[in-house]
C-alpha cells in the first residue's frame, strides 16, 4: 500500500496519496485523508454516474464494487481503496452495449425516476456473484439496503430473476 497521511502542520488538513484503479483505468490523487470513495469519484474523477443519497449508509445509492464485493462508498474511505479495482455503473457497459443487467431494469422499467438506481444495479450484480438469487424472497431480502422512493421494486426483482436466470 502507497497511501499515506502527512501532515503538515496542526492547521492544516492530512493529504493522502495513492493510487485508484477505476473501471480500468488508475488515478493518481492527493486528497484530504477523509474524502470517501463516493466523493472522490464524484469530485475528483468526475464520475458522477453513482449516487450521493442519505451520505449515511442507509439508502445504497452509493454502492460500488470494490474487488468484486458491493460497498456503500459514502462509508469507504477514497484511501481505503489504495491499488483496489473500484468498479462503477460507468464501467458496466461494453461500448454502447448495455450490461444484461441495465437492459433488464430497462426492459422491466425498474428505473422508474433514475436516481437510485445505479446503486439498485451495482447491487443487484453483487447478489448474483454472492449467489443470492434463489428466489423473490432472496432477492428482495439481499436488496434491502437498497431504497428506491419510486417503489419499483417489483420490476428490479424481475429484472434481477431475469439476468439470474441467463446465469443458471
Amino acid at each position: 500500500m502507497t497511501s499515506r497521511a502527512e501532515p503538515t502542520d496542526s492547521q492544516s488538513v492530512p493529504q493522502a496519496e495513492f493510487a485508484l484503479r477505476v473501471n480500468g483505468d488508475v488515478h493518481d490523487l492527493r486528497t484530504d485523508c477523509r474524502v470517501t470513495l463516493l466523493d472522490a469519484l464524484r469530485d475528483e474523477l468526475g464520475l458522477t454516474g453513482t449516487k450521493k443519497g442519505c451520505d449515511q449508509g442507509t439508502c445504497g445509492a452509493c454502492t460500488v464494487h470494490v474487488d468484486d464485493k458491493r460497498v456503500l462508498s459514502c462509508l469507504t474511505l477514497a484511501a481505503q481503496c489504495d491499488g483496489r479495482e473500484v468498479t462503477t455503473v460507468e464501467g458496466l457497459a461494453d461500448g454502447d452495449d448495455p450490461h444484461p443487467m441495465q437492459a433488464a431494469f430497462l426492459k422491466h422499467d425498474g428505473y422508474q425516476c433514475g436516481y437510485c438506481t445505479p446503486g439498485q444495479i451495482m447491487s443487484a450484480l453483487g447478489l448474483l456473484s454472492e449467489g443470492r438469487a434463489g428466489s423473490p424472497d432472496e432477492i428482495r431480502e439481499y436488496m434491502s439496503g437498497n431504497i428506491c422512493r419510486c417503489g419499483a421494486y417489483q420490476n428490479i426483482v424481475a429484472a434481477i430473476q431475469e439476468v439470474a436466470g441467463d446465469h443458471e
